[in-house]
């Protein structure tokens, strides 16, 4: 067959690329999996990579035309941990062998949508007959996959997870496979190649899923790449961050970094951490995961502690009456009396002044943000207020902005902040923020982390709403 003969099988595309790589026809039948790969990597090759392999291999094709590659969760083929019997009767038996017959897993995993297929190849397939022949004898134990075939599953499991979502029309808008739909490939990649269970005792899938989940971690520099687009995908990026939660958190509260250095770290890893709606879902992650409702349930808490905080504040004189005040002013009026009213041991830094400095600043008609941010003392997150808008700031850097009619949300935004960037409380204000802590986002403090102030604020607060 001439070169031109075969390459007018492929598309513009896979030609041109294999052109440009000298791939010639005699090379072509040469590539192994891992060479496809290369020239074309990414889920959005992978019919490409599936149809050049299939060129070059027909002999696999035909091979595979025999046995079903797919068997919906209606089939009456209940999942065995044998292989068919027709992958035994052309191999070599192991003395005192017995071949049964048995029905295969299914290698389709049937969801409410969509269906995703068990990733396989020759040698792993070679693996799987290896350990079902040895178990026949009572020796499965010591068959296992190699780091290579573990690692190879793993990665075109997730890949092809992810072209069959993208290719999925009801699905278009979701760029990632769901913790349960992971969950599930996980089991049934276990089923299907029983070598990779866990050891007795625990369960059977969990150091799989840990590795899927692993995989999808990887795919965290995307976040930069889908920021640097006029309109991301916030629902796409939502999803990821679900999904590479654990390995998120274990890189930021890690001591590899400097406490200085955290926040600029963090959001240059993470930089959808200047979207306000993902710091508020970070928060919820941490704090109360499995609960959807957690971020309306916590602004409902809220506008209650603020209601009753109004009265507490006139009672202990520290708040001036909001009568007068229009929405933006009382949120200023309760932001800056809220100090007073929970006060901590500790005084603020002479250079910032008042306590509540270190949640908010009104700025002058003249005052440039920038250069009050360079003298401020302190790294914490707080709210600067202009005369058009409000910005989150950590440090010296400006961090996300939102308009001033949803200041009265500015504490929870400062609070999420802390907790997404593994941040500690100021001292000057640790108390008002503990209370915050405990009583609007409803996470607890251990008895033996609270302090004096703290314990006194709350048995104050607690006796004025008669709890």
């Amino acid at each position: 067959m001439s070169e031109m003969g075969t390459f007018k099988k492929l598309d513009d595309t896979t030609f041109t690329i294999l052109k440009a790589a000298n791939i010639s026809e005699g090379l072509l039948h040469t590539l192994s999996r891992d060479d496809i790969r290369d020239l074309f990597p990414g889920p959005e090759h992978f019919l490409r990579r599936r149809s050049i392999w299939q060129m070059i291999h027909p002999e696999e094709q035909a091979s595979n035309s025999g046995h079903p590659q797919s068997l919906s969760d209606g089939s009456s083929a209940s999942p065995s941990n044998e292989p068919p019997q027709t992958n035994l009767q052309g191999a070599t038996s192991l003395k005192g062998a017995t071949p049964k017959k048995r029905a295969t897993p299914k290698k389709v995993l049937q969801l409410p949508r969509p269906e995703y297929v068990i990733y396989t190849d020759t040698e792993l397939e070679q693996v799987r007959k290896h350990y079902f022949e040895m178990k026949n004898i009572g020796r499965e134990g010591g068959c296992t996959l190699s780091k290579e075939l573990r690692c190879r599953l793993v990665r075109n499991t997730m890949t092809n997870m992810v072209s069959i979502l993208r290719a999925t029309v009801e699905a278009e808008d979701v760029r990632y496979p769901s913790k349960e739909e992971i969950t599930a490939m996980a089991k049934r990649l276990v089923e299907y190649y029983p070598m990779l269970q866990d050891k007795p005792g625990g369960s059977k899938h969990s150091w799989m899923k840990t590795d899927l989940q692993t995989r999808i971690a990887r795919h965290y520099r995307t976040l930069q790449e889908v920021y640097k687009r006029p309109k991301p995908n916030k629902d796409a990026v939502a999803q990821l961050l679900d999904l590479e939660f654990e390995a998120r958190r274990a890189f930021i509260d890690s001591d590899t970094l400097k406490d200085q250095d955290r926040p600029a770290k963090i959001i240059e890893a993470y930089p959808c951490f200047r979207d306000l709606n993902h710091v508020l879902g970070e928060l919820c992650r941490i704090v109360s995961k499995d609960n959807t409702a957690y971020i309306k349930e916590v602004k409902e808490r809220w506008d209650t502690f603020q209601s009753q905080a109004v009265f507490y504040g006139i009672m202990k004189k520290v708040m001036k009456p909001p009568m007068t005040f229009n929405t933006e002013e009382r949120a200023i009026n309760m932001l800056k009396s809220l100090p007073a009213m929970f006060p901590s041991a500790v005084a603020p830094p002479k250079k910032l002044g008042r306590e509540s400095e270190a949640l908010l600043h009104v700025l002058m008609p003249s005052e440039d943000p920038n250069t009050y941010l360079q003298r401020r003392p302190l790294s914490c997150p707080v709210l600067i207020v202009d005369k058009e808008n409000c910005m989150v700031a950590i440090g010296t850097t400006p961090v996300a902005t939102f308009p001033k009619n949803h200041l009265h949300e500015g504490a929870l935004y400062l609070m999420a902040y802390y907790y997404a960037l593994h941040m500690t409380y100021p001292k000057c204000i640790a108390t008002l923020l503990s209370v915050l802590q405990t009583e609007v986002l409803q996470d607890e403090i251990h008895e033996r982390d609270t302090t004096s102030s703290y314990r006194k604020a709350m048995a104050e607060w607690k006796k004025f709403i008669g709890e």
